[in-house]
């Protein structure tokens, strides 16, 4: 894939459904949705557990949002993308961006075939980071992961 289309593709979408967002912190759903959320993307939560997270509204599905949506990003699982490719041709979406390990070849050669922008195996907050210098913001530089060993103090 092009950096010029991941581009393109994050420069035109402002209106991100996540598919699978957790209201858990440490599932990737979340940080990515919160590095969306502080780039200056809005996020629409689409989870059938909850009524909202980050203090959102959250849709059970895609067909359930009452809007137009610029893009459906997708933590679901591979067996999982049919519905969720219905939903995203229903709603007239555009754009679908499956993440890392969100891997559906025959979904993709649909969507493709019915005018509709895919991104597979791709971590939306890390195409971000590297095209446009977010590495320092969230999920990255937080202090919550690190690679150096702890201080450990023996009595």
């Amino acid at each position: 894939m092009k950096d010029s289309h991941l581009k393109e593709t994050l420069v035109a979408a402002k209106l991100i459904a996540v598919v699978g967002l957790s209201r858990n912190w440490n599932r990737p759903s979340n940080f990515v949705a919160k590095y969306l959320i502080e780039h200056g993307y809005n996020v629409v939560p689409v989870n059938p557990r909850y009524d909202e997270i980050f203090g959102l509204e959250c849709f059970d599905s895609v067909a359930d949002i009452p809007y137009q949506v610029d893009m459906v990003n997708c933590f679901r699982k591979p067996n999982d993308l049919n519905d969720v490719l219905q939903e995203t041709i229903d709603a007239g979406v555009g754009r679908l961006w499956l993440q890392i390990g969100v891997i559906n070849h025959e979904v993709r050669e649909a969507a493709l075939s019915r005018g509709i922008s895919v991104v597979m195996d791709r971590c939306i907050k890390i195409e971000h980071a590297r095209l446009f210098g977010g590495l320092n913001f969230v999920g990255v530089n937080t202090k919550v992961i690190s690679a150096k060993r702890s201080r450990q103090v023996y009595n």
